[in-house]
């Protein structure tokens, strides 16, 4: 009935002849959810800040798979690529702003700048996606934005305390944006993994009690999102009731629980060996953002 009810309000989405726009697409989530609707018959356009690897991916993809440059955090940046793709094609089916960072660590510890990175790359990468591409969606009357958020986004975690605040701030914007233009024919869903195994992940532990899973059900679950458009998709599916349980569950009770499943591995157990690739890359992305604020003082 609910499926329903939002067919007849959003058109569907053939998505064999898509335009699809998807970001932090040269690895990960990102990369997956290309090879997904690729496999699809879709057209795909891929951005990434890491020009190299993200043509590595669309030409290892194959199909109908373009790579672009993209800095996320820079409106003129993703304003450029996305007059590419409507110069191109004159229309965008799918936006799916996958895009994010996540360091790692205590909160005190964490430096300003790189507090500053996860917030521009994970708010602000979803608020210059939808601003630059919900228009000419609007105009058509159709099209589907689908935000890669977290169930971090629901479950605050020692040592993830910018991350947390991110995608609680991701979760909180797709609602909104979905409840603003509900009438308009153009859908907002958010994906909620929980652990993925990912570079982003690296150096964590995961299992013990943390449900993990891999980028290519996090892309079905994309898909899947094209079709039902349904408002939240956490993943896997069953974490549907942690909003619930969250709230009759008293804090005490809910404290032993995390101690048990260890919710603050992420300050305790953390390998930085095996982390050092990721965090070089962040800290760099940090440092330049940090310059370029600098400059414009």
């Amino acid at each position: 009935m609910i499926v329903a009810i939002l067919k007849r309000r959003y058109p569907k989405l053939a998505l064999d002849d898509a335009v699809v726009v998807v970001t932090g697409g040269a690895r990960g989530i990102g990369r997956a959810t290309a090879t997904s609707f690729a496999a699809r018959g879709a057209t795909v356009h891929v951005g990434d800040l890491d020009g190299d690897a993200v043509k590595e991916a669309a030409e290892s993809i194959g199909g109908n798979v373009r790579a672009h440059q993209l800095d996320v955090t820079s409106r003129p940046s993703f304003a450029a690529f996305v007059e590419e793709v409507l110069a191109e094609h004159g229309h965008i089916d799918v936006l799916v702003n996958n895009a994010g960072v996540m360091p790692l660590g205590g909160f005190l510890e964490e430096s300003d700048a790189l507090s500053r990175t996860t917030l521009n790359v994970n708010i602000w990468g979803l608020i210059h996606g939808m601003r630059l591409v919900m228009p000419s969606m609007i105009a058509r009357g159709r099209g589907h934005v689908v935000n890669i958020a977290s169930m971090a986004g629901k479950i605050p975690l020692p040592g993830m305390a910018v991350y947390n605040a991110s995608k609680f701030a991701a979760v909180g914007l797709t609602a909104a944006v979905r409840r603003e233009y509900a009438d308009t024919g153009v859908s907002v869903s958010a994906v909620l993994p929980s652990a993925v195994r990912t570079e982003l992940a690296s150096g964590a532990p995961l299992g013990r009690g943390m449900p993990t899973v891999d980028p290519e059900v996090i892309a079905a679950a994309v898909l899947g999102s094209c079709r039902t458009r349904k408002a939240e998709i956490p993943v896997p599916g069953f974490l549907a009731g942690w909003d619930i349980l969250d709230a009759v569950t008293p804090e005490p009770v809910m404290r032993v629980g995390r101690r048990a499943l260890g919710d603050r591995r992420a300050l305790t157990s953390l390998d930085r060996r095996t982390r050092a690739a990721y965090e070089n890359r962040v800290a760099g992305q940090a440092h330049a953002h940090a310059l370029a604020i600098e400059e414009e003082q």
